[in-house]
């Protein structure tokens, strides 16, 4: 089986700023974002055939690396009829009958990382695809296992992606954006220190640590200053070590919640047609009614009562 984990803050994200005649739902609200959610979820169900999925949502834009870093990114400055939508989208999800990790202490990416680490574990799944383009999440590849999907643009980054997109492996990805910083993050990165600079240095040294301190013993062609990098780098260590342990990614092991236990958990079986008719009564969506292409019989219905 493949298990498909979508990325639903960016698809939000995405769906609201589309340039689209907006979506406006009951008494005026602005709902574009949960209307493009929708359509991308049915889509996928649809006409991509995923059969297990989850979704992860940032219920709070803010996380525990606020703690650890003040610049780090905040719901300062965000639409406020972006932010409103994300307790709709997450009902939207729910009601469709796919599985949803709202995050509050931990962020979305957490969720899908957590995710991807449980149920790559399991023999019978084929493959993880992770449904989003963003960079951060290379770190979660591995081999041809868990990959990352770009669903906008159809393409797929395995191990041997990541490498010819990023430059790096997967595991040294949270290298990478220490050294060159993540403004959507809101973490700066080292002075100095470029993407291709990045790259060529962590290709051939992994981690930070490995970096040797001084420049001339650098065994890296092509590299412009490296006495001057090298001397950054050593200076400011504890920066960039910051900065990764932002861009680090948590687990199960770190306390993620990730409550099933087993990957059936996340199949998908349907969605229940009055709770849909009641959402979509309930926000004016009328054109989100017939969206979804299969209804929970009675049995079906009962089976995950039970659960």
């Amino acid at each position: 089986m493949r298990v498909h984990l979508v990325d639903a803050t960016y698809e939000l994200f995405r769906a609201h700023f589309a340039p689209r005649p907006p979506v406006l739902g009951r008494d005026g609200v602005a709902l574009s974002g949960v209307s493009g959610l929708v359509d991308q979820l049915c889509y996928l169900l649809r006409e991509q055939g995923a059969t297990h999925v989850g979704c992860a949502t940032d219920r709070v834009i803010e996380s525990f690396r606020n703690d650890l870093y003040a610049g780090y990114k905040t719901s300062a400055g965000m639409p406020p009829e972006l932010l409103a939508q994300f307790p709709i989208a997450e009902a939207a999800i729910e009601a469709l009958g796919v599985v949803l990790w709202p995050m509050v202490e931990y962020e979305a990416d957490d969720a899908i990382a957590a995710a991807a680490d449980r149920f790559a574990a399991d023999p019978e799944v084929e493959r993880i695809l992770i449904c989003t383009p963003d960079k951060d999440m290379a770190q979660c590849v591995r081999d041809e296992r868990i990959v990352l999907w770009d669903r906008r643009r159809d393409l797929t980054y395995d191990d041997a992606g990541v490498r010819a997109k990023w430059g790096v492996p997967p595991e040294s990805v949270p290298d990478r954006l220490a050294l060159v910083g993540d403004a959507a993050d809101g973490y700066p990165g080292l002075p100095g220190w470029g993407d291709k600079t990045a790259a060529a240095v962590l290709a051939r040294y992994g981690h930070l640590e490995a970096i040797p301190e001084r420049g001339s013993e650098w065994d890296v062609a092509g590299v412009r200053n490296p006495v001057g990098l090298a001397t950054t780098l050593r200076d400011r260590m504890d920066e960039a070590l910051l900065y990764r342990n932002l861009a680090r990614l948590r687990t199960t092991d770190d306390g993620v919640p990730i409550p099933q236990a087993s990957v059936d958990e996340l199949r998908w079986r349907g969605t229940d047609r009055e709770r849909w008719a009641a959402f979509c009564d309930a926000w004016g969506l009328d054109r989100l009614r017939t969206r979804p292409h299969r209804w929970l019989g009675d049995g079906e219905r009962e089976a995950i009562a039970e659960a």
